[in-house]
């Protein structure tokens, strides 16, 4: 099987991932609405999804297009990177429990929560996010798509990071 089959395989399962994730979120986002959640941060969230589903679709187009050579060193290490990051996104939904989900809604009188990658981090999902970012198209060296979605990610998280960090300081 060629390299670019298997780079295809690894985006197409992390695309049932974010899949994944969208169910809880949307179940979570339900639950946090119904207990007098209020939501912050709407005008980001399209570019959020866009530039999300462009890093999956930019990978495999720069991959099957360009056809770079994967260097076997940089498969096995972004490799390691892209499972960590999973790994780490979904210790963050354990822990933030139905109060997580990818849009930004606080529950007024909800206990902040400090457990966990939280105990640490402030916002260790993004943390997450980041090393994805870069990570995933560089397991076949799709330099380009990591280089603009690290970009178009740091602009986004930096405005994100703000609506979140302001509502959880009106609402919390």
């Amino acid at each position: 099987m060629s390299g670019q089959v298997l780079f295809t395989v690894l985006v197409l399962v992390v695309g049932l991932e974010r899949v994944a994730e969208l169910v809880v979120s949307r179940r979570n986002a339900a639950w946090c609405l119904a207990r007098g959640g209020v939501e912050s941060g709407r005008e980001h969230y399209p570019f959020m999804v866009v530039l999300h589903t462009g890093l999956l679709v930019g990978a495999l187009v720069e991959v099957w297009v360009r056809r770079p050579d994967a260097v076997p060193v940089l498969v096995w290490v972004m490799l390691v990177l892209v499972v960590a990051s999973q790994a780490l996104r979904w210790w963050c939904i354990a822990v933030l429990g139905r109060q997580w989900n990818t849009r930004v809604i606080v529950v007024p009188g909800a206990p902040r929560v400090s457990s966990g990658p939280y105990r640490r981090l402030s916002h260790p999902n993004y943390v997450a996010v980041v090393v994805e970012g870069f990570a995933l198209p560089l397991v076949h060296s799709a330099w380009g798509t990591a280089v603009v979605f690290t970009v178009l990610n740091g602009f986004l998280l930096a405005t994100r990071i703000r609506a979140e960090d302001a509502a959880l300081t009106r609402l919390a």
